[in-house]
């Protein structure tokens, strides 16, 4: 409905109709009909209406303001208060000409002038029959024009169709009223009260919110129907355009309502917070800025927290962004950035708590104590990548500890077994949910110094997947001239860590890349003798169980003997772990007795151990020189060192060599130039070369379900095919590890401390070894050789002339 209805106009209809009811504009029927039998004057004063329609019989307000309207209102006032309405074609022609206004138009009555307070004239007219301009005759000073009287034709609401057309018309008018906020209820008042139907098109088409070359064509239609049912359609659209603007008004104010709730509960928390002590967002910023006057950090990441501080102090506490910058500036203010321990220098002591803590490892301890020694006469040095490497169970990863110790520095440990997301060592981009650091900076924060003892444990274990190879982020960790900028994704600002001292463990070194591998110092961490094992039982492993299971040493003892037995019988490892695990099981079972008030002696006897740890293991034990063709090598595992009781027989056949045991390639080529090179050797040992033709040879290497390979067998196949050939006995109590060529050359191998402490444990008294590996003898504790014999060889007729005694075993073969 047009803004004839809205609340802030200056004219209000209702008021004018309860001051002068001789103008109310609710006509009946029988008034309608004498307003068109009204003569219509043949000349008419034209006052041309720019943004409005006049209708016959409706009343409106028109605010006067050109020069020539006001002369004509006056005149007209003044006069009969007749007067032409007819509107613009268009509203913004200033001053217009004949040519410029449509041609129907309306009678008019001025009803009333008011003088407005701003000094305009306001003027109510009312419309009383329709006209038509024949032409204009005057233009100054205001227009006039010779017109002729249109009839408006009643419509007969007798018919069903004309009844329900002005129905529909006013129920549709009485719904835009009801749904409009912008229309006063008083504005059923005026529908409800209007009897003729061509009136109330009149009034409802004048009052449409539609625009005026649409009211024009409304007035210009001579037939009633027609024009009713134009007003419909506009209706029709008019509810649309309402329920659209309805619905949109009730999201804006339901949005408005919210934001204002929130205002208004923000507000008033915030005044609550102050009467409580202050606003806690303000009080975290202020705290974190305090924080920051007392880091020792570089200028960069200064200007970087300041931009981030303030990145922070604009936001939203309730934007979800808030908790990721909150937990990076916390995370940013934690880290210790320059933040140093102090290292303890005092040598002695250091190698006291190395002593004290780790029983043998000399190798490990000469090189930490070489560390502190360069580090206290300089002063400062780029920590070295130290990568503890050897069998499980020998103390390497609580080796880092006792570092940390005896430098007087902190102690992190971060296991890399399993890793296989390259972001757990580089962190996650801020820009992902749930983004956090990697573990590198994680384990800094904690540690809460810069130079922590850092044990990087299970290196070689190290997964890969589609998430990134975390061994290749490793590279810049373990870089010594790149970790000093060390890129955290997560903090996005380089990080010195050049003063750490990175400590890797791991147990084989095949699976770590070769530029990691290059990037670390290799310390082979050998396995313990029988000796060492008893004293680490008696130092650390007996007072850690003890005092673990509330036991003490009145109520259990073990004696040299029963710790020995353990640890030959009951395990098979180069380190200890097995043996705490027996050992733990001992004291369990003391400590059942005890609770349940058994009879027992303090002192557990060797013979007790079969009916607590139930039957000693089956090991490989020397078998002796009665048999031909059979000799003990010395092999390394993964854990430890063990005996092999090579076997050959001979069978009479073409010369064929079938080889069992579940050998690997390098044993199997081994066994292959182990027989060849005795077949181009036949006349050292007085053999025929037809013997190698007449006589298959089967070599076998017990257990057969057991994978074995490596290339330390070979001396060993050689010396038991040349018994077997030879029928003659090998040496009593020996034992040899070498690698063969063809040329007859016995080569060095590795895992040398573990072999001869396999050979210990199986009461071998003699050792063949190639010379090369003499020097690996001398690293180890002269007390450990004790009874061992050591025989050095470069070539294979060294190793045959030790080997094989002159005596032939008892029932041998004719082999010939």
């Amino acid at each position: 409905m047009s803004d004839i209805f809205e609340k802030d106009l200056i004219f209000d209809l209702t008021n004018i109709i309860d001051q002068d009811s001789e103008f109310i504009p609710l006509i009946s029927e029988e008034e309608e009909d004498n307003m068109n039998k009204e003569d219509v004057p043949e000349v008419l004063s034209i006052l041309p209406l720019r943004n409005n329609v006049l209708f016959p019989g409706v009343v409106i307000p028109i605010t006067i303001g050109r020069d020539k309207s006001i002369k004509l209102i006056e005149d007209a006032y003044n006069g009969d208060k007749t007067i032409g309405v007819v509107s613009q074609k268009k509203a913004g022609i200033e001053n217009p000409i004949p040519s410029d206004f449509h041609k129907i138009g309306t009678v008019a009555h001025i009803i009333k002038r008011l003088k407005m307070p701003d000094g305009s004239t306001t003027v109510i007219i009312q419309g009383k029959r329709r006209f038509e301009v024949s032409e204009f005759i005057q233009t100054e000073p205001y227009f006039k024009a010779k017109v002729s009287g249109l009839m408006d034709a009643r419509i007969d609401v007798g018919t069903d169709k004309n009844q329900a057309l002005v129905s529909s018309m006013k129920d549709m008018a009485m719904r835009i009223i009801r749904e409009n906020p912008n229309i006063p209820s008083e504005a059923t008042f005026a529908i409800k009260n209007i009897e003729s139907p061509t009136f109330l098109v009149n009034f409802i088409a004048s009052n449409l919110s539609s625009e005026v070359d649409k009211k024009q064509e409304l007035l210009e239609k001579n037939k009633i129907s027609e024009r009713i049912e134009e007003v419909l359609e506009l209706l029709s659209y008019e509810i649309k355009m309402l329920n659209m603007k309805n619905e949109i008004n009730s999201k804006v104010k339901l949005d408005m309502d919210r934001q204002q709730r929130e205002y208004f509960l923000n507000q008033q928390m915030r005044t609550i917070q102050d009467e409580l002590g202050g606003n806690p967002v303000e009080n975290e910023i202020n705290e974190f800025k305090q924080r920051a006057d007392k880091k020792k950090w570089p200028k960069k990441v200064q200007k970087a927290f300041d931009k981030e501080i303030n990145k922070l102090s604009r936001m939203n506490p309730q934007a979800a962004e808030y908790s990721v910058q909150l937990n990076y500036i916390d995370l940013i203010l934690e880290l210790p950035w320059g933040d140093i321990s102090k290292d303890n220098f005092n040598l002695k002591r250091a190698q006291k708590i190395l002593d004290r803590d780790h029983f043998g490892l000399e190798k490990v301890k000469e090189r930490i104590l070489e560390y502190l020694a360069v580090l206290k006469l300089k002063g400062d040095m780029k920590s070295p990548i130290l990568c503890l490497y050897g069998p499980p169970g020998v103390g390497k990863t609580s080796l880092g500890k006792s570092i940390a110790e005896a430098l007087g520095r902190k102690y992190v440990r971060m296991s890399l077994g399993g890793v296989h997301d390259e972001s757990e060592i580089r962190g996650h981009r801020r820009t992902y949910i749930g983004a956090m650091p990697g573990r590198i900076i994680q384990n800094l924060k904690k540690a809460k110094t810069s130079n922590p003892v850092f044990v990087l444990d299970e290196i070689d274990k190290i997964g890969r997947s589609h998430q990134g190879d975390p061994s290749s982020a490793l590279l810049e960790v373990l870089d010594p001239e790149q970790n000093s900028k060390f890129n955290d994704n997560f903090v996005e600002l380089d990080y010195d860590l050049s003063k750490v001292l990175f400590i890797a463990t791991a147990n084989s070194l095949s699976t770590i890349q070769a530029p990691l591998r290059d990037r670390m110092e290799i310390i082979e961490v050998n396995g313990y003798t029988v000796e060492e094992k008893i004293e680490i039982a008696k130092r650390h492993l007996i007072p850690k169980q003890l005092d673990a299971h509330g036991i003490t040493t009145k109520e259990i003892s073990l004696p040299k003997k029963v710790l020995e037995c353990i640890i030959e019988d009951y395990t098979a490892e180069s380190g200890v772990r097995g043996l705490e695990k027996r050992l733990a099981k001992l004291v369990r079972h003391r400590a059942k007795e005890m609770a349940m008030d058994e009879t027992y002696t303090p002192k557990i006897s060797v013979p007790e151990l079969v009916k607590i740890l139930g039957p000693a293991h089956s090991k490989d034990k020397y078998i002796g020189n009665e048999f031909a063709g059979v000799v003990t090598g010395l092999a390394w595992t993964q854990v430890g060192g063990d005996i092999l009781n090579i076997e050959t027989s001979l069978t009479k056949g073409k010369g064929k060599l079938t080889l069992t045991g579940s050998l690997g390639d390098v044993m199997k080529e081994s066994a292959v130039l182990a027989h060849q090179y005795l077949k181009a050797n036949a006349d050292f040992l007085n053999l025929s070369q037809d013997v190698f033709d007449k006589w298959d040879v089967h070599l076998h290497v017990p257990e057969g379900a057991t994978p074995k390979d490596g290339p330390s067998a070979g001396i060993t196949m050689m010396t038991a095919m040349a018994s077997a050939f030879t029928q003659r006995k090998v040496k009593n109590n020996l034992a040899m590890t070498g690698e063969i060529t063809l040329r007859g050359a016995v080569l060095p191998v590795g895992g040398i401390k573990e072999k001869i402490l396999a050979a210990k444990r199986a009461d071998i008294r003699d050792i063949i070894l190639s010379r090369k590996n003499e020097k690996d003898i001398l690293d180890i504790n002269e007390k450990y050789l004790k009874g061992l014999k050591f025989h050095y060889v470069d070539k294979m007729e060294e190793v045959l002339a030790i080997a094989l005694l002159k005596e032939k075993v008892v029932n041998a073969k004719v082999i010939g």
